[in-house]
């Protein structure tokens, strides 16, 4: 930082503090400049202060990235190495608006108890991946900082070993048995709005797109869903996430507005894979609603409370098909116990519930407990239901796509329900190591969201570890089993072991 006096034109060189301010005292009156021109302060403004006898300065600035020579492959490069070595620069912890994030991320997903339907109000945006640090530090990097859109994303690849020779459903996402595969392969493009000021209206947008075989676990009915429900391709493209956000801080701690296809707001996991403690998921998460398309409303109350609302068109179907129907969802966040601990209830996608493409009624609740500052769990149970399903046996034709019930003999339509309950226990090891053990139920009472009427239960052990913020290596150990009907291999077995592991590669 150098202190330039206009009228005497005497430089003279100021260091920062710890705090990340720069003070400026016991200089001579007159007129000064302040120009950042050290490396870590690109693209700073020239600052013109006026100082009177006697008079100190405090600056606070926030680090930027240098500009760096060369074109953008090398700098994208030059990220990617920084990154591993653990040299990347960075400046002081951006301010947020709220208590201190529970968790640290990495090596867990997420830094705070996540919730759906909205950024998190009042946390800063601290996401700065490799591609984005290319053209941060490129000759438009001003122009990009400015924006606030960001390109970024994430391929991910799998195998996995089983005893079973046919399939491993229902497992999921690793459906296919005993394969090398591309699960996913992602691109963001989005603007997130600033939750963490209270002076401005302010907005963002999000767009993204996937391909691999995850797409099955994502894809809409109307949206491209011909690759699923009439060609059943192993690979496929999904436009998974479309919306706008408005983000309103004079109502409350702060309102989002949030118009589009979404994530459904409840539960622990998520359809991205970055975005989850394990490689696989849960029997739980592999049945329940994935995206949504309508209007949520969340609002913050204060640092306890958070309400959320939304009119959709029901799960997993476009507003264009013959199965969309006006449904509604009402979610409460509740944080306690200075934040070590989060309740999360939500009913989810309620109507009338009669059978129609994945038109599940889901009343479910999630709880984070921290322990300490390594330890903390993630329980989630949910009920679901729809209702006039018809018979397996017939004589109702089936909805394309969706399974039939095992109704009682002479019954062509019943009630189906299920339920389920899953808990995760996290260790976190290192900065970059951590250990996710996964114990799981689920009783599909009438075989309508399996094929299969039994219960299950299911076991995972794994390992992840992080090189740097951007690889990610999750090996797994995983047992399932089924008890009143042989459920896995395509209905041959009663009981499966994997062992399985995905590598995340984000840019």
């Amino acid at each position: 930082m150098l202190v330039h006096n206009v009228e005497a034109n005497a430089d003279r060189t100021i260091s920062a503090g710890s705090d990340g301010t720069f003070g400026i005292g016991n200089l001579a009156p007159g007129r000064y400049q302040l120009t950042a021109s050290k490396e870590g302060f690109a693209n700073s403004t020239v600052i013109a202060v006026e100082l009177a006898p006697g008079q100190a300065l405090e600056l606070p600035l926030t680090l930027g990235l240098p500009t760096q020579r060369g074109g953008f492959v090398r700098r994208l490069l030059a990220a990617y190495r920084d990154d591993w070595k653990g040299t990347a620069a960075s400046g002081p912890e951006p301010p947020r608006r709220g208590p201190p994030s529970p968790l640290n991320s990495p090596p867990f997903p997420n830094s705070d108890w996540s919730y759906g339907g909205a950024p998190d109000i009042g946390a800063p945006d601290t996401n700065v991946p490799p591609l984005m640090q290319a053209l941060y530090t490129g000759p438009n990097g001003k122009a990009w900082a400015d924006s606030r859109v960001k390109v970024y994303g994430w391929l991910e690849g799998s195998l996995n070993l089983s005893t079973s020779g046919q399939s491993n459903r229902p497992a999921a996402y690793d459906i296919y048995a005993n394969r090398v595969e591309l699960d996913q392969a992602v691109l963001y493009i989005e603007r997130l709005p600033d939750t963490v000021q209270t002076d401005t209206v302010d907005w963002g947008f999000h767009l993204s797109g996937l391909f691999g075989t995850s797409y099955r676990f994502t894809l809409n009915k109307g949206y491209f869903s011909q690759q699923l429900l009439d060609q059943n391709r192993q690979y496929g493209f999904d436009p998974v996430l479309e919306y706008f956000d408005l983000y309103i801080p004079q109502v409350a701690d702060g309102m989002n507005i949030r118009v589009g296809r979404f994530i459904s707001v409840p539960g622990i996991e998520a359809q991205l894979a970055p975005n989850n403690y394990v490689y696989t998921h849960s029997l739980l998460y592999s049945i329940d609603p994935f995206t949504d398309t309508g209007i949520i409303g969340t609002i913050k109350l204060n640092d306890r409370w958070l309400v959320q609302l939304a009119l959709t068109v029901g799960h997993d179907v476009a507003p264009w098909t013959g199965d969309a129907r006006p449904s509604g969802t009402a979610c409460i966040s509740y944080t306690f116990n200075h934040g070590n601990d989060n309740l999360y209830p939500c009913a989810n996608g309620l109507n009338n519930g009669k059978y129609a493409y994945n038109n599940l009624q889901m009343f479910d609740t999630t709880w984070y407990h921290k322990f300490n500052a390594t330890w903390h769990l993630a329980t989630e149970a949910w009920y679901m239901y729809e209702r006039d399903v018809p018979n397996v046996a017939g004589p109702v034709p089936l909805e394309k796509g969706a399974n039939g019930a095992f109704c009682s003999p002479g019954q062509a339509r019943c009630f189906a329900p299920e339920w389920a309950v899953v808990n995760y226990v996290e260790k976190q090891l290192s900065s970059t190591n951590f250990v996710s053990m996964r114990t799981d139920f689920l009783d599909d009472l009438k075989g309508q969201r399996t094929g299969f009427k039994t219960s299950y239960t299911e076991g995972t052990l794994m390992w992840g570890h992080w090189v740097g913020s951007t690889i990610l290596f999750r090996p797994e150990l995983r047992f399932d089993h089924s008890f009143q009907a042989r459920a896995y291999d395509l209905g041959t077995r009663n009981s499966q072991f994997q062992l399985a592991m995905d590598v995340i590669f984000k840019f």
